[in-house]
Protein backbone atom coordinates (compact mmCIF):
# COMPACT_ATOMS: atom_id res chain seq x y z
CA UNK A 1 0.00 0.00 0.00
CA UNK A 2 1.33 3.44 -0.96
CA UNK A 3 2.02 5.95 1.75
CA UNK A 4 -0.82 8.24 2.86
CA UNK A 5 -0.32 11.93 2.12
CA UNK A 6 -2.01 13.39 5.20
CA UNK A 7 -1.80 17.00 4.01
CA UNK A 8 -3.44 16.22 0.63
CA UNK A 9 -6.61 18.30 0.21
CA UNK A 10 -9.95 17.74 -1.49
CA UNK A 11 -13.22 19.61 -1.83
CA UNK A 12 -15.85 18.24 0.57
CA UNK A 13 -19.56 18.99 0.40
CA UNK A 14 -20.58 17.38 3.68
CA UNK A 15 -19.71 14.70 6.23
CA UNK A 16 -22.69 12.78 7.55
CA UNK A 17 -22.28 10.71 10.70
CA UNK A 18 -24.35 7.80 12.04
CA UNK A 19 -25.75 6.64 8.70
CA UNK A 20 -27.47 3.25 8.59
CA UNK A 21 -27.49 3.15 4.80
CA UNK A 22 -24.90 3.13 2.03
CA UNK A 23 -22.98 0.13 3.31
CA UNK A 24 -23.05 -2.25 6.29
CA UNK A 25 -23.32 -1.15 9.91
CA UNK A 26 -23.08 2.39 11.25
CA UNK A 27 -21.21 4.54 8.77
CA UNK A 28 -19.86 8.00 8.20
CA UNK A 29 -20.44 9.28 4.68
CA UNK A 30 -18.01 11.72 3.11
CA UNK A 31 -19.66 13.62 0.26
CA UNK A 32 -17.06 14.87 -2.21
CA UNK A 33 -17.76 17.68 -4.66
CA UNK A 34 -17.88 17.29 -8.43
CA UNK A 35 -19.81 15.06 -10.82
CA UNK A 36 -19.60 14.58 -14.60
CA UNK A 37 -23.27 13.53 -14.80
CA UNK A 38 -26.33 15.77 -14.66
CA UNK A 39 -29.14 13.46 -13.62
CA UNK A 40 -32.49 15.20 -13.98
CA UNK A 41 -33.65 13.89 -10.59
CA UNK A 42 -30.39 14.50 -8.64
CA UNK A 43 -31.11 14.98 -4.94
CA UNK A 44 -27.66 16.45 -4.23
CA UNK A 45 -27.29 19.23 -6.83
CA UNK A 46 -24.90 21.08 -4.53
CA UNK A 47 -22.35 18.32 -5.11
CA UNK A 48 -22.30 18.60 -8.91
CA UNK A 49 -19.98 21.60 -9.29
CA UNK A 50 -16.39 20.92 -8.18
CA UNK A 51 -15.91 24.25 -6.38
CA UNK A 52 -17.59 26.13 -3.56
CA UNK A 53 -21.13 27.42 -4.13
CA UNK A 54 -23.29 29.99 -2.39
CA UNK A 55 -26.60 28.65 -1.07
CA UNK A 56 -29.33 31.27 -0.60
CA UNK A 57 -32.26 30.62 1.75
CA UNK A 58 -34.35 33.77 1.39
CA UNK A 59 -36.81 32.80 4.12
CA UNK A 60 -34.01 33.06 6.68
CA UNK A 61 -33.05 36.58 5.63
CA UNK A 62 -33.65 39.37 8.20
CA UNK A 63 -32.65 42.13 5.74
CA UNK A 64 -29.83 43.41 7.94
CA UNK A 65 -27.76 44.41 4.91
CA UNK A 66 -24.44 43.22 6.30
CA UNK A 67 -23.80 40.82 3.42
CA UNK A 68 -24.26 43.52 0.76
CA UNK A 69 -21.73 45.75 2.48
CA UNK A 70 -18.94 43.17 2.32
CA UNK A 71 -19.61 41.84 -1.20
CA UNK A 72 -16.59 42.91 -3.30
CA UNK A 73 -18.47 42.74 -6.63
CA UNK A 74 -21.85 44.22 -5.69
CA UNK A 75 -23.70 40.99 -6.42
CA UNK A 76 -26.17 41.27 -3.51
CA UNK A 77 -29.40 43.26 -3.40
CA UNK A 78 -32.76 43.12 -1.56
CA UNK A 79 -36.20 42.65 -3.15
CA UNK A 80 -37.06 42.80 -0.17
CA UNK A 81 -35.16 39.64 0.81
CA UNK A 82 -31.58 38.94 -0.16
CA UNK A 83 -31.03 38.33 -3.88
CA UNK A 84 -27.74 37.28 -5.46
CA UNK A 85 -26.68 38.03 -9.02
CA UNK A 86 -25.15 34.66 -9.90
CA UNK A 87 -23.38 36.05 -12.97
CA UNK A 88 -21.46 38.52 -10.79
CA UNK A 89 -20.93 36.32 -7.71
CA UNK A 90 -17.38 34.99 -7.34
CA UNK A 91 -18.19 32.58 -4.45
CA UNK A 92 -15.67 34.28 -2.17
CA UNK A 93 -17.73 33.47 0.93
CA UNK A 94 -17.45 36.91 2.55
CA UNK A 95 -21.22 37.36 2.61
CA UNK A 96 -21.89 33.98 4.25
CA UNK A 97 -19.25 34.70 6.89
CA UNK A 98 -21.08 37.93 7.71
CA UNK A 99 -24.59 36.40 7.66
CA UNK A 100 -25.88 35.50 11.12
CA UNK A 101 -29.33 34.25 10.12
CA UNK A 102 -28.39 31.29 7.94
CA UNK A 103 -29.73 32.90 4.78
CA UNK A 104 -26.33 32.66 3.08
CA UNK A 105 -24.14 29.58 3.43
CA UNK A 106 -21.28 28.17 1.42
CA UNK A 107 -21.31 24.57 0.24
CA UNK A 108 -17.89 23.09 -0.33
CA UNK A 109 -14.89 23.21 1.95
CA UNK A 110 -11.32 22.30 1.13
CA UNK A 111 -10.18 19.80 3.75
CA UNK A 112 -7.02 17.79 4.24
CA UNK A 113 -6.99 14.04 4.63
CA UNK A 114 -5.82 14.56 8.21
CA UNK A 115 -8.77 16.86 8.98
CA UNK A 116 -11.30 14.40 7.61
CA UNK A 117 -9.79 11.43 9.42
CA UNK A 118 -9.90 13.36 12.69
CA UNK A 119 -13.67 13.60 12.23
CA UNK A 120 -14.08 10.00 11.12
CA UNK A 121 -12.20 8.58 14.11
CA UNK A 122 -14.79 10.05 16.50
CA UNK A 123 -17.08 7.14 15.63
CA UNK A 124 -14.45 4.42 15.41
CA UNK A 125 -16.06 2.45 18.25
CA UNK A 126 -19.37 2.39 16.38
CA UNK A 127 -17.70 1.09 13.23
CA UNK A 128 -16.06 -1.69 15.19
CA UNK A 129 -19.16 -2.77 17.09
CA UNK A 130 -21.58 -2.61 14.17
CA UNK A 131 -19.36 -3.76 11.32
CA UNK A 132 -19.65 -0.29 9.83
CA UNK A 133 -17.12 2.11 8.44
CA UNK A 134 -16.63 4.87 5.88
CA UNK A 135 -18.51 5.48 2.62
CA UNK A 136 -17.34 7.90 -0.05
CA UNK A 137 -20.19 9.54 -1.91
CA UNK A 138 -20.92 12.70 -3.85
CA UNK A 139 -21.40 13.85 -6.52
CA UNK A 140 -19.13 11.28 -8.03
CA UNK A 141 -16.34 10.67 -5.52
CA UNK A 142 -13.98 9.46 -8.24
CA UNK A 143 -14.25 12.88 -9.91
CA UNK A 144 -11.55 13.78 -7.36
CA UNK A 145 -9.78 10.51 -8.07
CA UNK A 146 -6.38 11.28 -6.51
CA UNK A 147 -7.90 12.61 -3.32
CA UNK A 148 -10.43 9.75 -3.06
CA UNK A 149 -7.58 7.26 -3.46
CA UNK A 150 -5.53 8.95 -0.76
CA UNK A 151 -8.50 9.13 1.62
CA UNK A 152 -9.23 5.43 1.11
CA UNK A 153 -5.59 4.63 1.87
CA UNK A 154 -5.93 6.63 5.10
CA UNK A 155 -9.07 4.73 6.06
CA UNK A 156 -7.37 1.40 5.45
CA UNK A 157 -4.38 2.62 7.42
CA UNK A 158 -6.81 2.92 10.35
CA UNK A 159 -8.29 -0.52 9.67
CA UNK A 160 -11.74 0.78 8.73
CA UNK A 161 -14.29 -0.87 6.45
CA UNK A 162 -14.69 1.15 3.24
CA UNK A 163 -17.41 1.56 0.64
CA UNK A 164 -18.05 3.85 -2.29
CA UNK A 165 -21.18 5.10 -4.04
CA UNK A 166 -20.15 5.53 -7.66
CA UNK A 167 -21.48 5.89 -11.17
CA UNK A 168 -18.21 4.36 -12.46
CA UNK A 169 -18.01 7.18 -15.00
CA UNK A 170 -14.24 7.48 -14.79
CA UNK A 171 -10.99 6.36 -16.31
CA UNK A 172 -10.66 2.56 -15.90
CA UNK A 173 -7.18 3.06 -14.44
CA UNK A 174 -8.76 4.94 -11.54
CA UNK A 175 -10.85 1.87 -10.72
CA UNK A 176 -7.80 -0.36 -10.84
CA UNK A 177 -6.21 1.83 -8.17
CA UNK A 178 -9.16 2.17 -5.78
CA UNK A 179 -10.74 -1.30 -5.93
CA UNK A 180 -8.09 -2.99 -3.73
CA UNK A 181 -8.95 -0.44 -1.03
CA UNK A 182 -12.72 -1.03 -1.08
CA UNK A 183 -14.81 -3.57 0.80
CA UNK A 184 -18.07 -2.68 -0.98
CA UNK A 185 -18.91 -0.95 -4.25
CA UNK A 186 -22.42 0.55 -4.49
CA UNK A 187 -22.69 0.91 -8.24
CA UNK A 188 -25.39 2.98 -9.95
CA UNK A 189 -26.84 1.57 -13.15
CA UNK A 190 -29.53 3.91 -14.44
CA UNK A 191 -30.50 2.62 -17.90
CA UNK A 192 -29.35 0.17 -20.54
CA UNK A 193 -30.37 2.28 -23.55
CA UNK A 194 -27.68 4.80 -24.38
CA UNK A 195 -29.97 7.36 -26.03
CA UNK A 196 -32.37 7.55 -23.10
CA UNK A 197 -29.51 7.57 -20.63
CA UNK A 198 -28.00 10.56 -22.41
CA UNK A 199 -31.34 12.40 -22.55
CA UNK A 200 -31.76 12.26 -18.76
CA UNK A 201 -28.15 12.13 -17.53
CA UNK A 202 -26.26 14.11 -20.22
CA UNK A 203 -23.63 11.40 -20.63
CA UNK A 204 -23.41 8.12 -22.52
CA UNK A 205 -23.76 4.91 -20.50
CA UNK A 206 -21.13 2.98 -22.48
CA UNK A 207 -18.21 3.76 -20.15
CA UNK A 208 -20.38 3.01 -17.11
CA UNK A 209 -21.40 -0.42 -18.39
CA UNK A 210 -17.84 -1.28 -19.43
CA UNK A 211 -16.54 -0.26 -16.01
CA UNK A 212 -19.28 -2.25 -14.27
CA UNK A 213 -17.93 -5.36 -15.96
CA UNK A 214 -14.38 -4.36 -15.06
CA UNK A 215 -15.28 -3.91 -11.39
CA UNK A 216 -17.06 -7.25 -11.20
CA UNK A 217 -14.21 -9.10 -12.93
CA UNK A 218 -11.78 -7.88 -10.27
CA UNK A 219 -13.74 -9.64 -7.55
CA UNK A 220 -15.07 -6.62 -5.67
CA UNK A 221 -18.23 -6.98 -3.60
CA UNK A 222 -20.69 -5.11 -5.80
CA UNK A 223 -24.26 -4.07 -5.08
CA UNK A 224 -26.12 -2.63 -8.08
CA UNK A 225 -28.32 0.34 -7.25
CA UNK A 226 -31.03 1.58 -9.59
CA UNK A 227 -32.82 4.89 -9.05
CA UNK A 228 -36.38 4.18 -10.20
CA UNK A 229 -37.53 7.37 -11.91
CA UNK A 230 -41.03 7.63 -13.42
CA UNK A 231 -40.90 8.24 -17.14
CA UNK A 232 -37.23 7.32 -17.32
CA UNK A 233 -36.72 3.70 -16.27
CA UNK A 234 -39.76 2.54 -14.27
CA UNK A 235 -41.19 0.08 -16.78
CA UNK A 236 -40.92 -3.68 -16.36
CA UNK A 237 -38.95 -3.87 -19.61
CA UNK A 238 -36.37 -1.31 -18.51
CA UNK A 239 -35.83 -2.76 -15.04
CA UNK A 240 -35.66 -6.27 -16.50
CA UNK A 241 -32.90 -5.14 -18.87
CA UNK A 242 -30.83 -3.79 -15.97
CA UNK A 243 -31.47 -6.93 -13.89
CA UNK A 244 -30.42 -9.15 -16.78
CA UNK A 245 -27.18 -7.20 -17.16
CA UNK A 246 -26.51 -7.31 -13.41
CA UNK A 247 -27.14 -11.04 -13.22
CA UNK A 248 -24.43 -11.64 -15.81
CA UNK A 249 -21.79 -9.73 -13.83
CA UNK A 250 -19.41 -12.13 -12.05
CA UNK A 251 -20.16 -12.39 -8.34
CA UNK A 252 -23.02 -9.89 -8.33
CA UNK A 253 -26.06 -11.19 -6.49
CA UNK A 254 -27.77 -8.09 -5.10
CA UNK A 255 -29.67 -5.17 -6.61
CA UNK A 256 -31.36 -2.29 -4.79
CA UNK A 257 -34.26 -0.34 -6.27
CA UNK A 258 -34.23 3.27 -5.03
CA UNK A 259 -37.61 4.99 -5.51
CA UNK A 260 -37.53 8.52 -6.88
CA UNK A 261 -38.17 11.24 -4.29
CA UNK A 262 -38.15 15.04 -4.20
CA UNK A 263 -36.27 15.49 -0.92
CA UNK A 264 -33.57 17.57 -2.60
CA UNK A 265 -35.97 19.97 -4.31
CA UNK A 266 -35.30 22.87 -1.95
CA UNK A 267 -31.58 22.73 -2.74
CA UNK A 268 -32.31 23.77 -6.34
CA UNK A 269 -34.04 26.86 -4.99
CA UNK A 270 -31.03 27.63 -2.80
CA UNK A 271 -28.80 27.42 -5.91
CA UNK A 272 -31.22 29.41 -8.12
CA UNK A 273 -31.44 26.39 -10.42
CA UNK A 274 -34.54 25.01 -12.10
CA UNK A 275 -35.81 21.65 -10.82
CA UNK A 276 -37.62 20.00 -13.71
CA UNK A 277 -39.00 17.12 -11.59
CA UNK A 278 -41.02 19.29 -9.20
CA UNK A 279 -44.35 17.95 -10.43
CA UNK A 280 -43.26 14.30 -10.48
CA UNK A 281 -44.52 12.00 -7.74
CA UNK A 282 -42.70 8.95 -6.32
CA UNK A 283 -43.60 5.55 -7.80
CA UNK A 284 -46.40 3.80 -5.86
CA UNK A 285 -45.45 1.03 -3.44
CA UNK A 286 -47.35 -1.53 -5.49
CA UNK A 287 -45.34 -0.63 -8.59
CA UNK A 288 -42.07 -0.93 -6.66
CA UNK A 289 -43.08 -4.38 -5.41
CA UNK A 290 -43.83 -5.47 -8.97
CA UNK A 291 -40.40 -4.30 -10.09
CA UNK A 292 -38.80 -6.10 -7.15
CA UNK A 293 -40.36 -9.37 -8.32
CA UNK A 294 -38.99 -8.72 -11.81
CA UNK A 295 -35.46 -8.38 -10.43
CA UNK A 296 -35.84 -11.49 -8.27
CA UNK A 297 -36.80 -13.40 -11.41
CA UNK A 298 -33.20 -13.03 -12.54
CA UNK A 299 -31.88 -14.75 -9.42
CA UNK A 300 -30.85 -11.55 -7.64
CA UNK A 301 -31.61 -10.56 -4.08
CA UNK A 302 -33.56 -7.32 -4.34
CA UNK A 303 -34.54 -4.74 -1.77
CA UNK A 304 -36.41 -1.48 -2.10
CA UNK A 305 -34.31 1.38 -0.76
CA UNK A 306 -30.62 1.52 0.06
Amino acid sequence: MNEVIWEAKGMVSDIQRFSLHDGPGIRTIVFLKGCPLRCTWCSNPETQAPGTQLMVQEDNCVSCGRCAKVCPVGAISYQPKVTVNRLSCVSCGLCSAECGSGALTMNGKEMSTSEIVSILRKDEAYYRRSGGGITLSGGEPLYQSDFALNLLRACKDKGWNTAIETTAFCNPAVLDNVLPLLDTVLLDIKHMEDSKHYAYVKQSNSLILENAQRIARQGAKVIIRVPVVPGFNDSIREIAAIASFAAELPGVGELHLLPFHRLGENKYTYLDTEYSMKHQTPPPNQEMESLRHVVEGYGLYCQIGG
